[in-house]
């Protein structure tokens, strides 16, 4: 039985296509897109299927376990009258201009139509394509397990982000080098079928821009406006000027949810951001154990750690510069952009603020909030105190009885044995000028908690988790994998009988390849 999406193509209807239709590595020219067709795999399964995205595609847990879609989320069958494509687009990695780079390992099947919503399709790990340059095209079981439950973990936490549609297994076996040290290793080939409105990203603009290719850039800006910011109006210079506004607004907000709730991307290079402002591409990302803004989980970012949890505002801003530069030909003069990138400047520090006074439990403004949030962030990083925990619990306290604070985050430290006197005088001192602040407050203790816990998450993919799910996934034994999905469908939620999970890393995940350090390779 044939799976009967709603099938409305644009992308590949709308944009020039690559003339050339042979599966060759090359420089495409003039092209937003090149046909190719997946690989069909050696002996596929499923692993596991998100419900959500079932329904947001209009289909069902029936059809989800019918060989027709096992096949078209695999690559193993093109679903009938569409031409899966690999989109092309450039970036800079790293700080560093790297040229055309395009999806290596991503290959685009269809947009679906349902209920009003515009989704596209897209498999990761399903061959090479004309943008593999050296590499197979593949993705390995451990990656894909990350991406497939981090995007939808993601979705709970309320960040913007691409979606994940099913998790399969390829049957073929893929050659590896974790840490990329010489220790190559056959590992277990997957699939992740990832859904989003477009997966457009600043490099797709970047690649014509480098070119001198105005006229392929015109034709798709002028496209994504017209399919993604429609509102803004028909494409024009003034338009071209808002739809970069936009573009900044949408992009500040999903940085702002990155450092609320301790996101670490990891590679915030400009081919990895989405023009729709989403969290798009999960390779080395992390997340926040104990409080540290200069914590990266990226091995090949270990030295200069451009990457890291603090820095990550500031990149957004770098990476939206390049955009800006991109599009410039469009617009013709600098100002405009130049005061939309620094506005962002402003606004981005009134946000982390805004956000942080949130996380706090503090609905007013007040001016000494920036040095109360300035006092915090330097005394969590006196010792190792675990984020996540910290802040949950510090919804607890009751303001007139700060003194007890102690009791309240103590079970976020991961050494309370070592921490000094000292740094308990520290805080000891924040809390008193926490306690006061607090007095300015109308909300009760309990109202606190609860706008609080709205969020502060309780449940986050915290890595060693992901990496025990891998660990039993490679034994063939998927159940962790569900049961993670499930618990973080539910992050700001008590979830008693998951307590197990509200915990700080145990200390065999604190070096361990997966939990502390991650790399590119998947």
């Amino acid at each position: 039985m044939a799976i009967n999406f709603k099938i409305n193509d644009r992308f590949n209807k709308s944009l020039p296509a690559d003339k050339i239709e042979e599966n060759s590595r090359r420089q495409v020219k003039e092209a937003c897109f090149s046909y190719v067709t997946p690989k069909i795999p050696g002996n596929p399964s499923l692993i596991h299927v998100s419900p959500e995205m079932l329904d947001n595609l209009g289909l069902s847990e029936a059809d989800a376990k019918t060989e027709s879609f096992l096949n078209v989320v695999t690559g193993a069958e093109v679903i009938r009258n569409t031409k899966p494509y690999a989109m092309c687009y450039a970036g800079h990695q790293f700080g560093n201009w790297a040229g055309q780079l395009g999806d290596g390992r991503a290959i685009n099947l269809t947009e679906i139509e349902h209920n009003n919503k515009r989704w596209a399709l897209q498999l990761k790990g399903a061959g090479e394509t004309p943008y593999s340059r050296s590499a197979d095209g593949l993705a390995v079981l451990r990656s894909s397990i990350r991406e497939y439950l981090c995007s939808e973990a993601m979705y709970h936490l309320g960040v913007p982000t691409t979606r994940a549609l099913s998790l399969s297994l390829s049957g073929d076996q893929v050659l590896r080098d974790v840490m990329y040290n010489g220790n190559a290793d056959y590992e277990k080939g997957a699939i992740v079928s990832r859904v989003a409105e477009s997966f457009l990203r600043f490099g797709s603009y970047e690649v014509f821009a480098s070119k001198g290719d105005d006229k392929t850039l015109k034709t798709l800006v002028d496209y994504t406006i017209k399919n993604h910011y429609s509102d803004l109006g028909e494409p024009s210079k003034s338009v071209y000027i808002a739809f970069m506004k936009e573009v900044t607004k949408r992009t500040m907000d999903m940085v702002i949810h990155w450092q609320r709730v301790g996101f670490v991307h990891g590679v915030m290079n400009t081919d990895n951001m989405s023009i729709l402002g989403l969290t798009i591409d999960y390779g080395p990302y992390g997340w926040l154990e104990d409080y540290d803004q200069g914590w990266t989980p990226n091995t090949t970012d270990s030295t200069h750690k451009r990457y890291r949890f603090g820095t990550q505002p500031h990149i957004v801003l770098w990476n939206l510069i390049q955009l800006a530069n991109a599009i410039y030909p469009l617009v013709g003069e600098a100002e405009p952009l130049e005061e939309i990138l620094n506005n962002y400047q402003i606004e981005v520090q009134l946000e982390l603020q805004n956000m942080m006074r949130s996380k706090l439990g503090l609905k007013l403004e007040d001016r000494n909030d920036i040095q109360l949030i300035e006092e915090l962030e330097n005394v969590l990083q006196l010792s190792e105190t675990d984020m996540t925990i910290f802040f949950r619990n510090l919804a607890n306290l009751e303001k007139d009885n700060t003194h007890e604070w102690q009791s309240v985050i103590e079970k976020a430290f991961y050494k309370p044995e070592e921490i000094s006197k000292t740094i308990k005088e520290c805080w000891s001192a924040w809390f008193k000028t926490y306690e006061e602040r607090l007095k300015l407050e109308s909300l009760s203790d309990s109202e606190r908690k609860s706008e609080m816990n709205k969020g502060n998450p309780k449940y986050v993919l915290r890595n060693y988790m992901a990496q025990l799910a891998i660990d039993d996934a490679d034994k063939g034994d998927y159940k962790l994998i569900d049961e993670l999905f499930n618990l973080l469908k539910k992050p700001y939620d008590e979830q008693p009988n998951s307590e197990k999970w509200f915990a700080k890393r145990p200390e065999w995940a604190r070096h361990k390849v997966g939990c502390s350090m991650l790399s590119c390779s998947s």
